[in-house]
């Protein structure tokens, strides 16, 4: 059956999105619908929004940062079924591409031209609304009261996990956190940086924290993100603007030589930079998380990489989703992980422009809106 619901419809970039009656076409083959309970808003969805991405089209249905309960399956589902808990998956893990059988790397390509267009695999849309067809978004769409995704891009989890929280582990908590551990191997003892202090970098921060570094320095402009950095476990925290000479050279100076790792989390190209720059002659390693706006470009002197400095990138924290996911959730149902402690306000549904708006004052890290 064809379900007609609430989702919050990008008509055109730059403008709020709009609460709309949509109809939700039923899964086909090997698809899900997922009815959303609680979904969270992070900066990609503002950046396609905004109308810098280049894969952005519209009209679109944003999100990817959710958490709900399967409706119904397609078919050839096995993995999951109606009734069970799910968080939709932005990187999918097919288990048969090249990519998923290498364990160097999390970047499943099954469906990724179909997904960047906007449609599910079969290249068409499951969303219609005023009788105009509505894209997908990242493969998830959980601005959506319904949803329908590949069945390769559902990660299965615990029943009893809070979905007004776990939703964020859909991207951001695992984006740092996976920098940290998976990306960057981070070793005990270390001395790390992490520029940017938002949700994926406190995120990183818990990770180099688990992974046993002694020093963290958080480095922001905003220095009224400090106070939450060290509860996430920063040792310190620096503000650039303090200083009258380029931050790097300050991280040299503050660590002997430089950092052994260190993280962009803002997605500014010359902020990549400094992080690279800021790390330790030798064996510094420098993972630049942050998406970077089109066409940006990254340079420094490749003296830097000559005397043993590594640049490296990560999308979703290196983690294959479908097993990584649920694992994570059990991590934070075990206390090992944060979660509840990134979620600084709670909306309803029709209030989800005023979590845009939180997030562009910078006055949340993440804004849950329960649908």
């Amino acid at each position: 059956q064809v379900i007609k619901c609430k989702a919050a419809v990008a008509w055109e970039a730059g403008k709020p999105l709009s609460i709309e009656d949509v109809e939700v076409a039923p899964p086909k083959a090997h698809e899900v619908r997922i009815k959303i309970i609680a979904t969270a808003v992070c900066h990609t969805d503002a950046y396609t929004l905004s109308g810098a991405d280049p894969e952005g089209s519209f009209p679109v249905i944003l999100g990817h940062e959710g958490a709900g309960i399967v409706e119904s399956v397609g078919e050839g589902v096995t993995k999951v079924k109606a009734g069970d808990t799910v968080i939709p998956l932005y990187i999918p893990q097919c288990g048969e591409c090249k990519f998923c059988l290498n364990p160097k790397t999390n970047l499943c390509q099954k469906i990724r031209v179909t997904q960047g267009k906007g449609l599910m695999p079969d290249g068409t849309s499951r969303f219609t609304c005023k009788g105009k067809t509505i894209l997908h978004y990242m493969g998830t769409s959980t601005f959506s009261e319904y949803t329908v995704v590949a069945d390769i891009s559902v990660a299965k989890i615990d029943p009893l996990a809070p979905l007004d929280k776990v939703c964020l582990l859909g991207c951001g908590i695992s984006t740092g956190y996976g920098a940290a551990v998976n990306t960057a191997k981070v070793e005990p003892g270390s001395t790390c940086a992490v520029f940017g202090l938002g949700g994926v970098g406190l995120a990183a921060i818990m990770g180099c924290k688990v992974a046993g570094a002694s020093r963290i320095i958080g480095v922001d402009i905003n220095k009224d993100k400090f106070a939450r950095a060290k509860e996430f476990g920063a040792s310190e925290c620096i503000n650039p603007q303090d200083f009258s000479k380029p931050i790097q050279e300050v991280l040299i100076e503050m660590t002997d030589g430089g950092v052994d790792y260190s993280f962009e989390c803002i997605g500014n190209v010359k902020v990549m930079r400094a992080a690279l720059e800021a790390c330790h002659k030798g064996w510094g390693v420098s993972v630049v998380v942050g998406v970077a706006a089109s066409g940006e470009e990254i340079s420094t002197r490749p003296f830097q990489l000559v005397t043993g400095r590594t640049w490296k990138g990560t999308a979703f924290g290196g983690w294959k989703s479908v097993e990584s996911v649920p694992k994570l959730v059990s991590e934070y149902m075990s206390k090992k992980i944060k979660v509840d402690e990134f979620v600084t306000h709670n909306l309803s549904f029709n209030q989800i422009n005023e979590a845009f708006e939180l997030m562009h004052a910078g006055k949340s890290i993440r804004t849950v809106v329960k649908l």
